[in-house]
């Protein structure tokens, strides 16, 4: 078994994909549009054709799935879509990370040494997902 974060957009899942490959270097392991899906194509709206239905990427070993919700039919607020820990073993990693996924984003919790992690930050991407980025402490 494995826990794979999911992540629900009102249509930008396409521009996050693409977010995602730039900051994690993700891998688009599959990417369906509503339009795309067999035997539905004439069951949607034009508008509804090009968002994403179903997406995988693979960030480093683990994977995240995401989509889009037709505009309304969902209540998404900022930050409730998914909360979503990176884990590195390196501090510069951890701040390249923060300060990429900041970008026209919002800081919850600004980067910095914490007494559980020599690298600690928390910050709302433009998406409106929240990440929180750790590194871990070595222990010898």
């Amino acid at each position: 078994m494995k826990l794979v974060p999911y992540i629900t957009l009102e249509g930008r899942a396409k521009e996050a994909i693409q977010f995602y490959k730039e900051v994690f270097h993700a891998e688009v392991l599959s990417s369906i549009t509503y339009g795309e899906m067999p035997g539905m194509s004439n069951t949607f709206t034009e508008e509804l054709k090009d968002l994403v239905a179903h997406a995988k990427l693979k960030i480093g070993d683990t994977e995240l799935m995401l989509s889009d919700a037709p505009a309304g039919s969902l209540s998404l607020g900022t930050g409730n879509r998914v909360t979503i820990c990176i884990t590195t073993h390196a501090v510069e990693h951890a701040r390249d990370i923060y300060e990429a996924l900041r970008q026209g984003g919002q800081v919850n919790m600004p980067f910095s040494e914490e007494a559980f992690s020599p690298g600690f930050g928390d910050v709302t991407d433009p998406f409106g997902v929240t990440f929180q980025i750790y590194t871990e402490i070595e222990t010898f």
